[in-house]
C-alpha cells in the first residue's frame, strides 16, 4: 500500500514572528503624566530607544504640547527633559511575537504590570494611550483602576497612522498643562 504525503502548508513551515520585548519605563515619583505606546517599533529596538524612528512624530508632538524643543537633543537629554517636565513613558506590552512594527501583527502578546507602575506614582493624575491598540490594551489591563486617573486616548503619533500632523498635534493638545 503506498500512502501519499502532501507537504505541509507553507504557514507551517515558516517559524514564529520573533518575541519583542518592551523597554524599562521612563517615569520617577515626580510623574504627573504617564503616556503609554503598545509595544517599540524596529527601530526604536534597534536603537533601545523610545520613538526612534524618524517618520514618527511623537517627539514633535510632544515638543509642542511641552513647549520644549526635544527633536534637537540627544536621547537620555529628552527623557531628561521629560522626567523635569513631570511625564513618564512605558509601554502596555511587556513582550509579543510581531513580524515587523505594525500594531496590527502583535500576538501571543503579554501586559505589563501596569497596576504596579502606577502604585509607585505617587504625584501621576493623567493617563495617555497613545494609539488605539494601546488604548485596548492598556484600559484591559488597568480595569476599574483607570476611573482613579484622567485617561485620554491620543491619536498614534506612528507614521502608520496616516492623519495629518495638524490633526494629531490638534488633539495632544489636550495634554497642555498636565
Amino acid at each position: 500500500m503506498t500512502v501519499s504525503h502532501s507537504p505541509p502548508p507553507s504557514s507551517l513551515l515558516m517559524p514564529p514572528p520573533p518575541l519583542k520585548c518592551c523597554f524599562e519605563p521612563v517615569c520617577d515619583a515626580r510623574t504627573r503624566l504617564l503616556i503609554l505606546g503598545s509595544l517599540p517599533g524596529e527601530q526604536s529596538l534597534a536603537h533601545q530607544q523610545y520613538y526612534a524612528n524618524r517618520q514618527n512624530r511623537f517627539w514633535a508632538l510632544l515638543s509642542a504640547v511641552l513647549g520644549c524643543e526635544l527633536t534637537a537633543l540627544d536621547y537620555p537629554s529628552r527623557l531628561q527633559a521629560l522626567l523635569a517636565a513631570g511625564v513618564g513613558l512605558w509601554d502596555v506590552v511587556a513582550q509579543a511575537q510581531r513580524q515587523g512594527s505594525l500594531d496590527s501583527r502583535i500576538r501571543a502578546h503579554s501586559a505589563n504590570d501596569l497596576p504596579g507602575l502606577l502604585a509607585r506614582l505617587p504625584a501621576l493624575t493623567t493617563i495617555a494611550f497613545n494609539g488605539g491598540t494601546a488604548a485596548r490594551l492598556g484600559m484591559k489591563a488597568l480595569g476599574a483602576r483607570a476611573a482613579s486617573y484622567r485617561v485620554v486616548s491620543l491619536p498614534s503619533s506612528s507614521p502608520a497612522y496616516t492623519r495629518p500632523y495638524a490633526e494629531k498635534l490638534r488633539m495632544w493638545q489636550v495634554l497642555c498643562g498636565y
